[in-house]
């Protein structure tokens, strides 16, 4: 006797066929023209030939699965096993495709089963099956599903079960997995789907936070996961079973001791070294709400398109979020029966969370198939970049020239500009020279205004010339003009170039401002009042449009830039014993935000002092306050007439402080 395997190419179904092979008997696989070259990869896979595993062309939307006469003749008598897998198992996918996939397939292949005679039909269903169900969903139940139409998933995976129930003739099992993981031993999956969906956020959260921070989430209910090798174990066993009480029966693929989305959650931000929810809050708090008031809420466009807006930026579709809240468990008594005295079982999330991770970051990560280059970010654009004559402009403007964008070079002195205008185009790159005193406005008016009538557009501005004072407020009290200096520079004339540059982006509905601020913002740290202040001024600025120009497709990207090795630093001494940052590390940081267009670039440092500062600002301004201590105000700064005096040299507590601190500047 042989086996028929409908969705044999697919991922439950490929998992299966391995099983199968360790069987005596013929394999035929439904295949559909478009893919017999991925069963010859399989069979190449399996070591195995076409004598094997035997192609059977067909089509699930065809009656009969559109076997051809002469095959049916060919398999009649000939099939012990018929499993049908192939189906749509996603939730995201169109009602109609589930529609013909899930039901008629289905019916299809019941078709089959009776012309072939097949010894017995072995269902792949669904816990779906279930629909919204409130409780313990047993085994023996069917009928009892609730809320089938939530989602056509529900529907379909219910209905095309029904299919088999009513209509079948040939003796029949049913297999209702949970949300199907990959390999617990290789972490092996074909897709992303169900929990893996929250794995760009978990990755987003470790890029941002460091593993110890705790954080706040939900708890959830239980969410039932299986890895792959379990399904396919179990429906291999339970089929060859020899016990006629068992047909007819329906078989839940489920974990008994499920976990929590929270758990689940928190198990896969272990895994990918991110922080986890220390906090989880029980849905039940918001009971308090009647769900009539919470639906309409939720209806409310304003609502609707804040939900839809952060849930597309994390690539998370809104009908997964059904499974945080899932309000059905289910009972596994006749699986566990039939799989008795095997050692058929499901491993415990926890030792194989790691597996499945590396397996999606390496292989499945949306980001691995995106364009990420700086290339393929500034290829045919123009970018502004001021403050291009040194430092962190220069070093962004080499590479951005390099990789194929037209570079506009700003600054005050024009001979600097020219030395980096032809390292560029030694380096094969197109760059352009805008000479502009950015601390004068009407200066930055002539120069946006020759910029636009040249090149006719700047897609990318990068807002990087600053000014930097390093003075305590003691020492600043007769010195306002301190504070003039910094904003006129680091807010006024950014504002100012941004205002010039902006209309036309949003007319283009295409535009990025990346604006180079400081770690200091986040940090808060002493003696830059009047530095900060300017950063800080043109950070607000950027978050209140950020909302306005959004529809029109104009990012605004801020970059918390920690300490860079830059001539702006040159004059404070101490800063030579300190850790820092190259221009070319401060550059690879505008690149990436270039290709990302991310709203905010930040070290994990930087962020950890935002939210201390955020919750516990009194032992904030303790910690800095051991800094203020720790790092004198230098002689240029205390204003003294002797240049050739020396500051204080950092004692040994100091520049171990400073490497703890690294990337602030004190």
């Amino acid at each position: 006797m042989g086996y028929f395997v409908t969705g044999a190419t697919g991922f439950i179904g490929r998992n299966l066929v391995e099983r199968l092979l360790d069987r005596e008997g013929t394999i035929y696989v439904l295949v559909r023209e478009g893919s017999k070259g991925r069963l010859e990869e399989l069979r190449n896979r399996w070591g195995v030939d076409d004598t094997r595993v035997v192609g059977i062309a067909g089509d699930l939307s065809q009656d009969r699965l559109g076997v051809s006469d002469e095959d049916v003749e060919r398999l009649k008598g000939e099939v012990g096993h018929l499993f049908h897998l192939a189906a749509i198992y996603d939730m995201t996918a169109d009602a109609d495709s589930q529609q013909v996939a899930n039901i008629e397939g289905t019916r299809h292949m019941v078709e089959l089963a009776h012309a072939v005679e097949a010894g017995r039909v072995h269902m792949v269903s669904s816990i779906a099956a279930a629909g919204l169900y409130k409780g313990l969903w047993r085994e023996d139940m069917f009928e009892e599903a609730e809320e089938l139409d939530t989602h056509p998933y529900f529907r379909t995976k219910h209905d095309s079960e029904g299919v088999v129930r009513n209509e079948c003739e040939r003796p029949w099992r049913v297999y209702r997995p949970g949300i199907v993981v990959g390999h617990s031993e290789t972490g092996e999956m074909d897709k992303i789907d169900g929990p893996y969906y929250f794995f760009k956020l978990i990755q987003r959260l470790r890029g941002v936070l460091p593993q110890w921070m705790p954080t706040i989430g939900i708890e959830g209910k239980e969410i039932n996961l299986v890895p792959v090798d379990f399904v396919a174990g179990a429906m291999d066993h339970i089929a060859h079973v020899d016990d006629e009480r068992w047909d007819g029966k329906a078989f839940h693929l489920t974990d008994p001791k499920p976990k929590s989305a929270g758990q689940v959650i928190n198990m896969f931000a272990k895994a990918g070294h991110a922080p986890q929810m220390q906090m989880r809050l029980d849905p039940k708090m918001f009971g308090v709400i009647p769900p009539q008031v919470r639906a309409g809420m939720m209806m409310l466009p304003p609502v609707k398109r804040i939900r839809n807006t952060v849930l597309s930026d994390l690539g998370i579709p809104d009908s997964v979020l059904t499974y945080v809240n899932y309000p059905t468990s289910f009972d596994c008594r006749n699986t566990q029966e039939a799989l008795e005295g095997t050692d058929i079982s499901i491993p415990p999330l926890e030792t194989y969370a790691d597996k499945l991770w590396d397996y999606w970051e390496r292989n499945l990560d949306p980001d691995l198939f995106k364009d990420r280059s700086l290339a393929g970010a500034v290829a045919g654009k123009v970018v502004m970049i001021t403050g291009a004559s040194s430092g962190i402009g220069k070093s962004a403007a080499l590479q951005i020239g390099e990789a194929g964008g037209t570079v506009l070079l700003v600054a005050r002195t024009p001979e600097k500009l020219e030395e980096t205008r032809d390292e560029i185009e030694s380096l094969g790159g197109e760059a352009h020279i805008h000479q502009c005193d950015l601390s004068d406005l009407d200066d930055i008016d002539r120069m946006a205004d020759e910029a636009l009538e040249q090149h006719g557009r700047v897609d990318v501005l990068v807002n990087n010339a600053g000014r930097s004072i390093r003075r305590s407020v003691a020492l600043s009290y007769d010195r306002f003009h301190d504070y003039e200096r910094t904003m006129q520079l680091n807010y006024f004339g950014s504002l100012r170039l941004i205002m010039a540059l902006l209309p036309g982006m949003r007319e283009r509905k295409f535009g990025h401002i990346i604006n180079i601020s400081s770690i200091g913002v986040q940090t808060n740290t002493p003696r830059f009042s009047a530095y900060v202040a300017s950063k800080a001024a043109l950070d607000a600025f950027s978050r209140c449009i950020g909302s306005e120009v959004i529809d029109d497709g104009v990012h605004i990207t801020t970059i918390h830039m920690p300490l860079v090795r830059t001539p702006m630093i040159a004059p404070t001494k101490m800063y030579d014993a300190f850790p820092t940052s190259s221009p070319e590390e401060a550059a690879d940081m505008i690149a990436d935000a270039i290709i990302r267009r991310p709203k905010k670039v930040a070290t994990r440092l930087g962020t950890f002092g935002e939210v201390l500062y955020s919750l516990a600002p009194k032992a904030s301004d303790a910690i800095l306050n051991q800094g203020y201590k720790l790092f004198p105000d230098s002689t240029a700064a205390k204003g003294g007439a002797d240049k050739t005096a020396k500051d204080e040299e950092v004692s040994t507590e100091g520049v171990a402080f400073a490497y703890l601190m690294r990337g602030v500047h004190w």
